[in-house]
């Protein structure tokens, strides 16, 4: 990929309905997505690293992920339904946690990023979504809450003795935001069982109208094509349960001279 030349066996997104797998020849350039097209271009900017949770939940037999809006006045996706998730924080390197990561996740994770880097993308996406919704996909942690201060935004949940629960996250898919963006993130897509946070849903600053929305009706909502697609994976990895036991991989979503790639990794 150093030549950013298009694998052989990538998947093109054909049309909005979905990726079409690359079979015997090669598809034709007009056959391909093309990225959507701005108003405004922005200078290169090296992608961020970022983090995202999406939380599961089964509503009889209906799943249904938690969402919410971002604040118009953001500068990356305003007015669009989003998973809690963000950019991470030097800081998430050293926040003790409840439990590690699970050893396949981590595996998936170490492809991309250093050892410490792997687990400060964990803590990212729970301390996000903590941030951002008032869940706690946390644990007790062993020595009880810790003496350090972790700042503002940890409170209500380490000074509670509680930690992150990395070994309730999968991941489920890597991103990279095109250029020519006012913002770029390499994110990080978890997924936890809704059961295994705690807490109540509250509004912030970051995201309003949070709540769980039906799987077959998030593709309505006004959203960022990355979300779109992650729904879709949310969608056949509902459908059928992967064995976590086992490690797999993960669809790496990229763009590559204007078109939108599927690689797995």
């Amino acid at each position: 990929m150093s030549k950013r030349t298009i694998p052989a066996d990538a998947v093109m997104r054909g049309t909005d309905k979905g990726y079409v797998h690359h079979m015997g020849p090669a598809l034709k350039p007009g056959g391909e997505r093309p990225v959507e097209k701005f108003d405004q271009k922005y200078p290169y900017m090296r992608p961020r690293d970022a983090a995202t949770l999406i939380l599961v939940r089964m509503k009889g037999k209906t799943p249904e992920v938690l969402m919410g809006c971002r604040d118009a006045k953001h500068a990356f996706m305003p007015n669009r339904y989003v998973f809690p998730g963000g950019r991470v924080d030097l800081a998430d390197a050293h926040v003790p946690i409840a439990t590690p990561l699970d050893r396949h996740v981590k595996a998936r994770l170490l492809k991309a990023a250093s050892a410490r880097r792997a687990q400060a993308l964990g803590v990212a996406a729970v301390r996000e979504t903590f941030e951002e919704t008032g869940l706690m996909l946390a644990k007790p942690l062993k020595g009880g809450a810790p003496g350090k201060d972790y700042g503002a935004h940890w409170r209500g949940f380490l000074d509670k003795g509680m930690g992150p629960a990395l070994d309730c996250l999968d991941l489920i898919a890597r991103a990279v935001t095109p250029p020519g963006r006012p913002r770029r993130f390499n994110a990080r897509f978890f997924m936890a069982r809704a059961e295994e946070a705690t807490g109540e849903i509250r509004h912030s600053s970051e995201m309003g109208d949070i709540r769980w929305v039906r799987l077959d009706e998030a593709r309505e909502l006004p959203l960022p094509t990355i979300t779109g697609l992650i729904l879709g994976e949310i969608g056949r990895l509902v459908k059928e349960p992967p064995d976590r036991s086992r490690q797999r991989k993960i669809p790496l979503f990229i763009t590559v001279h204007r078109r939108h790639l599927m690689i797995e990794e």
